[in-house]
């Protein structure tokens, strides 16, 4: 294997590439002001992320056509899907059709690549986006999880078909004062209610349970057949920026306050409640996204200083080590057979491949001129057993979605090699920080 080729150990938390080219970590650099409200801007914008990227100039930058030049590696861009309306902050793929949401505050459906249907959603920039059969889960800057069906006899058509929480039952709670919780100082509201953005969405199939996080420190439990709110737990210090619920009724958090934690369920009779079982990490900088491998063996966590911590399910969520690829903030995690992509400020998308607890960096995904802000993988169709291979599709900030065949067999060594030189050699883009007040994603 190239000396270059990035990869983790499972039993400590540095990797091949050397420390000096993550040096600037140690930065005490702030753009982040812990009083701005959620609705003053987004932190994505501060200017150290619209920095020039050292992948820049690296063979993965290429444009591939329909007949790729063939001593290139399999992972390349397939497609970009650009519409100047609004950075993108969420994405789903569901089969055909792919739903992107942006601060324009419409909500697009793009079919084969192409743009085939819109819809709008009044109020509120679409930070999440998730799909359940015939009905699609949309989560807002207003705090709002709005719910749309597609029409039975014209799937160009979408109807909004309700909100979370639904206007009656914010009506019936508003009455009794024991619905009312404190959510800032001198301040209730009632406990149904997101009273800040949403920052996530995740779904537990089996059980009909749609998760809300927030970045007012809770996250929310609904039934989705009748919209109702199961429980409201309050699960950080500050801002929850992501959720994932799992198999066996575990659930995972993510927050600005530097902590995941592990959250089981239990249901007896109509009463849902979560206990707190574990807390995985504690640290200064803000955990931005969570993600966890199909089959919920491996749990990643991404943070504002560009490091992937992992958790091995198997060995009671012993910490696994750390991927070191990107030289900014980590702004969105997915993951796929045996792939992870993390999606950073750097611009750029890494495609790491685990092999029992070890990771390597196959490629090194660039094209994207803002933050690269969600990510959505889906099986491609063209995939053998002897090749698996992925559709991943990317939004960013700089209001394009990109489209990207990636496989998990390995590149091409030598041109890794020439990648990971001029990966490791750059200075350009080398800003990075520990701390962020309050960094809500």
């Amino acid at each position: 294997m190239s000396h270059n080729m990035m990869h983790s150990d499972p039993n400590l938390s540095s990797s091949t590439v050397t420390d000096e080219d993550y040096a600037a970590r140690n930065s005490s650099f702030s753009a982040f002001d812990p009083s701005r409200m959620s609705g003053e801007g987004s932190p994505m914008m501060m200017s150290p992320w619209n920095q020039t990227t050292p992948f820049n100039k690296s063979p993965w930058s290429q444009h591939f056509d329909e007949n790729p030049p063939q001593n290139l590696p399999q992972n390349g861009l397939i497609s970009s899907l650009v519409r100047e309306e609004g950075h993108i902050y969420s994405l789903a793929a569901s089969r055909d059709l792919l739903y992107t949401g942006s601060d324009s505050k419409n909500i697009r459906v793009w079919k084969n690549m192409k743009e085939f249907s819109a819809f709008k959603s009044n109020s509120g920039l679409v930070k999440a986006i998730i799909i359940s059969g015939e009905k699609i889960f949309t989560g807002h800057q207003d705090g709002k999880v709005r719910v749309w069906k597609i029409h039975p006899k014209n799937p160009n058509v979408h109807k909004r078909a309700g909100t979370l929480p639904t206007f009656m039952d914010i009506f019936k709670c508003s009455i009794k004062p024991r619905n009312y919780v404190e959510v800032k100082r001198k301040r209730t509201a009632i406990w149904i209610k997101h009273i800040d953005a949403i920052s996530s969405l995740s779904m537990d199939q089996q059980e009909g349970l749609l998760y809300s996080a927030s970045w007012d420190r809770t996250f929310k439990v609904w039934r989705m057949e009748n919209s109702k709110c199961l429980e409201s737990v309050k699960a950080h210090d500050d801002a929850v920026n992501s959720v994932v619920a799992t198999v066996n009724g575990m659930v995972f958090t993510g927050s600005a306050d530097g902590t995941v934690k592990v959250w089981t369920r239990e249901i007896a009779g109509k009463v849902t409640k979560h206990t707190l079982i574990d807390t995985l990490l504690k640290q200064e900088c803000a955990v931005t996204s969570l993600a966890v491998s199909g089959s919920g063996s491996v749990v990643y966590c991404g943070s504002s200083d560009g490091l992937v911590n992992f958790w091995e399910r198997e060995k009671e969520l012993c910490h696994g080590g750390t991927l070191k690829g990107h030289k900014l903030a980590v702004l969105c995690l997915a993951a796929a057979g045996n792939l992870v992509f993390s999606g950073s400020a750097d611009k750029t998308i890494c495609v790491w491949r685990r092999e029992g607890m070890v990771h390597t960096c196959l490629s090194v995904l660039t094209g994207h001129t803002g933050p690269v802000k969600c990510l959505a993988v889906e099986e491609d169709r063209e995939s053998t057993a002897g090749d698996q291979k992925w559709v991943v599709y990317s939004g960013s900030l700089d209001k394009s979605v990109k489209v990207w065949s990636v496989s998990e067999l390995a590149p091409d060594l030598h041109q890794m090699a020439m990648m990971q030189q001029h990966y490791s050699t750059s200075s350009e883009g080398n800003v990075s920080w520990d701390s962020i007040p309050s960094a809500k994603y």
